[in-house]
């Protein structure tokens, strides 16, 4: 009952509410209903589609480049011939626990155009300076890249678990039967792999949709909208223009979409479950 109370205060309701919210419009302290006004203005919004864009390029780019790398890492972690696994779990996964604020000042300084590490060991072989924070299609490319850098070792562990849990007993008749570890990697851990994959593909989908804390912290969604992400435009409507009811239309936009891309998803994963 405790539990039920706490999810009925602090989720249930802030979800019915942001829904009546998105159906409300409101001029001074007088709030009327407006039927689906929002949803309408939202789909009249260029800034609205811009930023649904940028969420949509980074989602492209970052989900599958991340959760392949995390799968290299968890087949090396499960490696029985590497030698103190602790640590470079740990290694690997420490960004995902890592403060953002502290991480976003370390890559700021590591992407400066002018005195950043990055541009400075690229002049080394004749590469000019990278605008990696001012320029539209490199500052896309920052966001990746740290997204990348904090992601990959969380969804590293969770691969290893699922490796974890394959039986012995496969990969040994396999052996038997003549199958390199090659033919083994592709015949038995992909295949036994495939409910973990999809689970960490929607997560990771879900969380880029949601995409938040980067761009704000490394680029303030500039350099012209480049970086401004769906999310952040939420916030930006919610509270600095102090226009809830438009936010939260955005909000359930966002959720749609959500449902959308995981049905997708299972669909393409051939997963009827």
């Amino acid at each position: 009952m405790p539990a039920l109370l706490f999810f009925l205060l602090f989720t249930g309701y802030p979800i019915v509410y942001s829904f009546i919210l998105s159906l409300q419009q409101s001029e001074g302290n007088v709030t009327t209903f407006a039927g689906l006004d929002n949803y309408i203005r939202l789909f009249q919004d260029p800034i609205f589609y811009e930023s649904l864009s940028n969420t949509l390029i980074i989602l492209v780019l970052q989900v599958p480049i991340m959760l392949f790398f995390a799968l290299i890492l968890a087949v090396l972690m499960n490696s029985t011939m590497l030698k103190a696994k602790g640590f470079f779990r740990v290694a690997y996964f420490s960004p995902a626990v890592a403060s953002l604020v502290s991480a976003a000042v370390i890559f700021l300084l590591l992407l400066n155009p002018d005195y950043g590490l990055i541009n400075y060991l690229l002049s080394f072989i004749g590469i000019d300076k990278i605008g990696w924070l001012n320029h539209p299609v490199w500052a896309k490319i920052s966001i990746v890249l740290v997204m990348i850098w904090r992601w990959t070792g969380y969804n590293m562990v969770i691969l290893l678990a699922g490796m974890q849990n394959i039986s012995n007993d496969l990969y040994e008749a396999a052996r038997i039967d003549g199958a390199g570890k090659v033919r083994q990697f592709f015949s038995i851990t992909i295949p036994q792999l495939k409910p973990v994959i999809l689970f960490t593909a929607i997560v990771s989908t879900i969380g880029t949709l949601q995409l938040f804390d980067e761009p704000y912290n490394l680029t303030g969604g500039g350099p012209v909208n480049a970086t401004t992400t769906i999310t952040m435009y939420l916030y930006q409507n919610a509270f600095e223009y102090f226009d809830f009811e438009y936010a939260s239309a955005i909000a359930y936009v966002v959720v749609v979409l959500i449902a959308v891309l995981s049905f997708i998803q299972f669909k393409l994963a051939g997963d009827d479950e």
